[in-house]
């Protein structure tokens, strides 16, 4: 199994648990962790949630030995299949930390930000690489990075496509806390267990407050982002993007 789920103490720890390929997210996966965090939202023992990866990588993105080929209705309904596990990421009523090491790319950056708390070790770095394969940004992160940092740090972090390392994002106030890559499990878990120990109801509640404050919903961008990104499949430049990953080339985009 590549989803691995741990309760102890009133903290359900989820893994990714695909070491091998950076954690990168196949078609199960995705289905996987949205049941598991719709299942961990039903269950009321659980108090806190973390989210972490195995080896050293927090999660590379999507899988893109599984991109090129695509159909407009089929996408369509992989991509809400594919949306239903940011969005019971994001709506768990319940405190939830991401625990990053190494890249937290792509989708794997949405899945980050779509956490209440981000502690990241030494060696972690976000990145917004959707456009290296020729798309707009998925998983809601432009909803979810925008709320972070405002639009236009937002569309600085999209266009260029760099790296953010730990460090920075920690002193932009996206991530939380950095620390040496052997107390990620440690740091991480003394916070959860301080959350788990607290008035968790009441931070359910401040967390509604929190969501209510942005619109468009996480659900609204989603459905224009089906729209953008299945656009995007169809293009020359997608294409020559997987390509070029699968080639380990750097890609000839044309705009087109």
């Amino acid at each position: 199994m590549s989803i691995r789920v741990t309760r102890e103490n009133g903290i359900a720890t989820v893994l990714l648990d695909r070491p091998d390929k950076l954690n990168a997210l196949s078609s199960e996966m995705y289905h996987d962790l949205a049941e598991r965090f719709a299942e961990l939202g039903r269950d009321e023992e659980v108090r806190v949630v973390v989210l972490t990866g195995a080896g050293r990588a927090f999660c590379a993105g999507g899988d893109v030995g599984s991109m090129g080929g695509y159909d407009v209705v089929a996408g369509r309904r992989r991509s809400r299949g594919h949306h239903r596990t940011i969005v019971n990421l994001h709506n768990l009523e319940k405190p939830v930390i991401a625990a990053i090491r190494g890249p937290a790319a792509g989708i794997g950056a949405s899945l980050a930000l779509a956490c209440d708390l981000i502690i990241a070790a030494e060696t972690a770095y976000l990145l917004m690489a959707f456009k290296n394969v020729g798309i707009p940004p998925d998983g809601g992160a432009v909803f979810l990075l925008a709320q972070h940092l405002g639009i236009a740090r937002a569309k600085e972090l999209v266009y260029t496509a760099r790296r953010l390392p730990a460090a920075e994002a920690c002193d932009i106030g996206i991530v939380m806390k950095v620390v040496a890559d052997d107390q990620l499990e440690a740091e991480t878990r003394a916070l959860a267990h301080e959350l788990a120990m607290s008035a968790t109801y009441a931070l359910t509640l401040a967390k509604r407050m929190f969501q209510s404050m942005y619109v468009p919903t996480l659900e609204q961008l989603l459905e224009m982002e089906i729209l953008a990104v299945g656009g995007a499949r169809l293009t020359h430049d997608h294409q020559e993007g997987v390509a070029a990953f699968r080639d380990k080339r750097k890609p000839r985009f044309k705009g087109r």
